[in-house]
Parts: structure tokens; C-alpha cells; sequence
């Protein structure tokens, strides 16, 4: 008898122009975790970071290292959300944020799943803070 799947999706890999700077950005202003940052030579790391007390996808800071890979930091989905960060708890999060500097495009809103509000990271990837209302989360 063979196994069922089971799959998950480990890590999303995010362009980024610098780790340093990144890593800054995430951890001090998201509060992010840093999970890992090896040195794999040649200018190239393994950096995860991840939210707090995240049991889910992490974030794996790529460095861009071309031309090509330069243009798509910040607009790897061509100007859309890309990234969307679940919260117990929105007001918390979205004072702390607004504390931090984070900027946002919108005021917070309430949609029929939640409340959510679009922030850009430093190099203006748009992301989505949610608190999912419970009949749907």
C-alpha cells in the first residue's frame, strides 16, 4: 500500500537587493524571525525568515544577482499583492507597523472574509495584513 501525499510549500523565495537591509527591514519593522542566514560562498547566503510563531511557509531572501533579477525586486507580480500575512490579532499589528514605518497604500478596511489593509516592504513589494473572519478562516 503506498503512501498519501502530503506535500507543503516550504519556503517562497523573495528578490531582494540586499540581505542585510532585508533582514533589517523584516525583523525590526514585521517582527519577523530570523530562521537561518548561512554563508554559501561567493556572495550568495541561505536566509530564512519567518512571522512569529509561524507554523507555515517561510520567506527565503534571494539577492538578486543579475540585471534580470535586479528589475524584478519589488515587482515579482507586476505590481500586485503578493504576499499575504495572517494575524490573530489586525489593530495590534497594524499600530505596531504604522509605529515602525511601515507605509501602507490604503486605510484598513472591512471585507465580507475580514479586515485587511495593503503595506509595502522596503523595496515596495505589496503585501496584505488579514485577520480572517472565523467563519472563514
Amino acid at each position: 500500500m503506498s503512501k498519501p501525499i502530503q506535500q507543503h510549500i516550504g519556503s517562497v523565495a523573495l528578490v531582494v537587493e540586499n540581505y542585510d537591509d532585508a533582514i533589517a527591514f523584516y525583523t525590526q519593522k514585521l517582527q519577523f524571525e530570523l530562521i537561518e542566514d548561512i554563508d554559501l560562498g561567493g556572495g550568495k547566503r541561505w536566509v530564512l525568515i519567518s512571522p512569529p510563531n509561524s507554523t507555515g511557509t517561510n520567506l527565503l531572501l534571494a539577492q538578486a544577482s543579475n540585471e534580470e533579477q535586479q528589475r524584478s525586486v519589488g515587482y515579482q507580480t507586476g505590481g500586485r499583492v503578493f504576499l499575504f500575512l495572517h494575524t490573530n490579532d489586525f489593530w495590534r499589528d497594524y499600530e505596531l507597523m504604522k509605529t515602525n514605518g511601515v507605509e501602507f497604500t490604503e486605510a484598513p478596511r472591512s471585507e465580507e472574509y475580514g479586515m485587511v489593509v495593503v503595506f509595502k516592504d522596503l523595496y515596495g513589494t505589496k503585501w496584505d495584513l488579514l485577520q480572517l473572519n472565523k467563519a472563514t478562516s
